[in-house]
């Protein structure tokens, strides 16, 4: 229910006193509204307890376990049904095993040498020796074994690199080595 400015026809909606475009005034109202006798609304405050905040989660949380419970199978006191009339199922009485103590195996105790290095010294010593020789390579020890993870298992100086540091890997007690590509495929092995 707009009215139009009759100076420059735009619509405009009515309790305007001016026209929004061109500030003449319109000749069909003061600008503000007719009071009513009876004002809307009330003053008072909304004093009912807020039953929404309560019911919804605590409904959720019914509903999770319940979903839950089904999900679960029930539970193991679950009627069993048998030609529409309702059978307890027998309870099977179960062996109740008594743990006995059991005693821990010796392990048997490898000779260590008084002068053989820390496979992680042997091992940091390979990787420096690589990334020296800018030959990328992640090196791991597992032993009697080292695997050296790179892209550059075929190129040409990693044989006379990992040659040049067998004597340290040996002495550490790794006496096998595999280089790995990236996918982890085995391109080589070799004893040290």
């Amino acid at each position: 229910m707009s009215a139009v400015c009759p100076a420059c026809g735009v619509a405009v909606v009515p309790g305007y006193a001016r026209c929004p475009r061109c500030q003449k005034p319109l000749p069909y109202g003061t600008g503000t509204r007719p009071r009513s006798a009876v004002a809307g609304g009330t003053v008072a405050e909304d004093r009912r307890f807020p039953w929404a905040l309560v019911v919804v989660p605590l409904g959720a949380v019914v509903a999770i376990v319940l979903l839950l419970k089904l999900v679960a199978g029930g539970g193991d006191d679950a009627p069993a049904i048998a030609d529409g009339n309702l059978a307890v199922a027998p309870v099977q009485p179960q062996a109740v095993a008594i743990a006995q103590p059991v005693e821990p195996t010796p392990r048997p105790v490898q000779p260590v040498q008084p002068d053989a290095p820390d496979p992680r010294v042997a091992i940091s010593e390979l990787e420096r020796l690589l990334r020296s020789r800018r030959l990328w390579s992640k090196v791991e020890a597992l032993p009697p074994r080292v695997d050296v993870r790179t892209s550059s298992c075929d190129d040409p100086a990693m044989r006379p690199s990992i040659d040049s540091v067998a004597a340290v890997l040996r002495r550490a007690g790794l006496t096998r080595l595999r280089c790995l590509a990236q996918s982890g495929s085995v391109v080589f092995e070799r004893d040290l």
